[in-house]
């Protein structure tokens, strides 16, 4: 099985202040892990490239895509206006790489180069939400990605799965009423961002097509993985998706700093197995993976490692 990998060092510019959990060690330490296993010789290597302003506006409307222009590109440190995500001098650059990146992942799985793809990128995306970005993300990576595989390569329908241990509220939010992309989330509840509850489950043309699993601290594997190989796996069998976009955090880890959840690696290695397999069944194995949450860089590089592990097969 050929995987794509987007690695690369120049993740760590994203620079949100001293003492910030989202810290560019998180891609020093990934990059050190898969290095150490000899994974990144075995995986398709996959480029970075900038997004272009059309296709961040496919999901961000133009006055937050604006405000982020003016307050980010080249001027120094600070804190979004819309939200809690700090930024650094190259912080825009480094958004705009992250997004563009995951957009070739995309690019590469859907023309049959790779069966499937991981992007060790950062910022994160699933707070940011079309006109604001939030909790640590400045634009919403796996949403600008979905909006791709549509627009670009007439992909009807995406499924995109989050296993951080944060609601991803932003990217619920842009397609709560949209019903050609499948929101499904497991989340420590209550939690930051205090969203996700079982009855959100989308509106409009988006009914039913959001599924989320609020669950309590120590949550582990059992409940876990009892939601993806049931409800979900019933729910991909009826929407029938044409691509599988994973929001990868990895902050459910049981030694995270910022949750309290009890996955382990082995978890990771199956809950991604079960991805796998939801895409070979029903998605011709198209899947693209993308770093969202994971705060202890040690345990994040070594979930980061199972997963990866997981998609080579």
């Amino acid at each position: 099985m050929k995987t794509g990998l987007l690695l690369d060092e120049f993740f760590t510019a994203h620079d949100p202040g001293d003492h910030h959990p989202e810290a560019p060690g998180r891609i020093r330490a990934i990059i050190q892990e898969l290095e150490s296993r000899n994974l990144p010789e075995r995986c398709v290597k996959l480029k970075k490239r900038e997004a272009t302003d059309q296709e961040i506006r496919r999901v961000h409307t133009d006055g937050y895509y604006e405000t982020v222009i003016r307050e980010v590109n080249g001027s120094g440190a600070g804190v979004l206006s819309t939200g809690d995500t700090n930024y650094g001098l190259q912080s825009l650059e480094v958004a705009r790489e992250a997004a563009g990146g995951l957009l070739n992942a995309v690019d590469a799985v859907i023309k049959g180069d790779v069966e499937n793809a991981f992007c060790a990128v950062r910022p994160p995306g699933h707070h940011a939400s079309a006109n604001r970005g939030m909790g640590f993300c400045i634009f919403n990576n796996a949403a600008i990605a979905a909006r791709h595989a549509q627009k670009v390569h007439g992909v009807e329908k995406v499924a995109i799965i989050d296993w951080d241990v944060h609601h991803g509220n932003g990217t619920q939010d842009i397609f709560y009423e949209d019903g050609s992309v499948y929101y499904f989330s497991t989340h420590q509840h209550p939690w930051y961002p205090g969203t996700g509850a079982a009855q959100e489950t989308g509106a409009s043309a988006g009914k039913n097509t959001t599924l989320n699993y609020p669950l309590p601290a120590g949550t582990g594997m059992e409940a876990i993985g009892n939601a993806f190989r049931d409800d979900f796996a019933k729910r991909m069998k009826e929407y029938q998706p044409d691509l599988v976009i994973i929001s990868a955090g990895f902050d459910s880890r049981h030694d995270d700093p910022l949750g309290e959840f009890r996955l382990t690696d082995d978890d990771f290695a199956s809950l991604t197995k079960i991805l796998s397999d939801l895409a070979g069944e029903h998605a011709q194995g198209r899947m693209v993976s993308v770093l969202e949450g994971g705060y202890n860089q040690s345990g994040l590089a070594k979930a980061v490692a199972s997963h990866l592990e997981t998609l080579l097969g």
